[in-house]
């Protein structure tokens, strides 16, 4: 198996991870505010990686250091737009632009880094994208407020995206995870307490969810990413991520009981295509488009 193969599959597995995420956010919400949930599960998951992965913190670089407290201002800053974000416009309007990351990422990685958009990644984008808004969009009759952060959110996803790409080769992944999970979780603390919401409930039903949350979505979830995108290409990267979408369906079917509708098996199909058009593309050559010739 090549490493390649091997940053795929890790990035499905964290789509799954993540795709199930859905279900615990949503219990979590029940016992807690959003800002509470993103401030525990960043600070659980430093705190569990803080103690395995300790040695490496110490042998860390002053660079590793740069680059994990960009890299979790950029992750705790689209959390947190999304989260406003979702106060001001519908949680399916939300979750689509959220997954808008999909088509910039190649767009941002051409734009200001070089690389070469290819007719694959531009069809894989365009299939996965309209397959969230099948799976997601019910309604989307004018842009609003909320809708605006959360576009601010889907680029900071695809500058995370793209950022962690650059800045893993080289790197020890453990201890820049490490870094990006503290960074976030100063900041998450500083936005609870200018917030008043720095003070917990005691309903302890809901750290059951918060500890899965902190664990697995998070700190299994990222550093899995992590690893998995010192073999993958960014635009790759975002395509194969949004079937986040569908894991998150059959999640909420399995253990939230919603229904699966033709709508959304339309969706699932059309992204699960636009990562196949990434993955098995034709060999390299020229397509002719109204925008010029693009990279196969």
């Amino acid at each position: 198996m090549t490493d390649r193969r091997k940053g795929q599959i890790g990035l499905i597995f964290v789509t799954m991870i993540w795709g199930s995420g859905f279900v615990v956010s949503a219990i979590a919400l029940d016992y807690f505010s959003p800002y509470q949930i993103l401030t525990m599960r960043f600070l659980l998951a430093f705190i569990l990686m803080g103690a395995i992965f300790f040695g490496q913190l110490k042998h860390a670089t002053k660079k590793t250091y740069l680059k994990g407290i960009g890299l979790g201002t950029i992750l705790y800053l689209a959390f947190l737009f999304q989260t406003v974000g979702l106060v001001y416009t519908t949680p399916s309007k939300n979750a689509f632009l959220t997954a808008f990351n999909v088509v910039l990422v190649p767009f941002i990685g051409a734009l200001f880094f070089r690389r070469k958009v290819t007719a694959p990644a531009i069809i894989g984008a365009l299939l996965s994208i309209s397959g969230i808004a099948v799976i997601s969009l019910t309604d989307f009759h004018n842009i609003n407020y909320g809708d605006m952060l959360t576009l601010v959110c889907a680029l900071l996803f695809a500058l995370q995206i793209i950022f962690t790409n650059r800045f893993v080769l080289g790197e020890n992944i453990y201890a820049l995870t490490t870094i990006q999970m503290g960074t976030a979780t100063v900041l998450g603390l500083i936005v609870s307490f200018v917030s008043g919401e720095f003070v917990l409930p005691a309903a302890g039903e809901g750290y059951f969810s918060i500890f899965y949350l902190g664990t697995v979505s998070t700190m299994l979830g990222f550093l899995i990413q992590t690893a998995s995108q010192q073999y993958t290409k960014e635009t790759e990267t975002a395509i194969i991520l949004s079937l986040e979408a569908v894991f998150g369906m059959v999640a909420s079917a399995l253990f939230l009981k919603e229904a699966i509708t033709l709508r959304m098996l339309i969706g699932a199909a059309l992204i699960l295509a636009g990562v196949l058009v990434v993955e098995l593309k034709p060999k390299p050559g020229k397509v002719n488009t109204p925008f010029g010739d693009l990279d196969l």
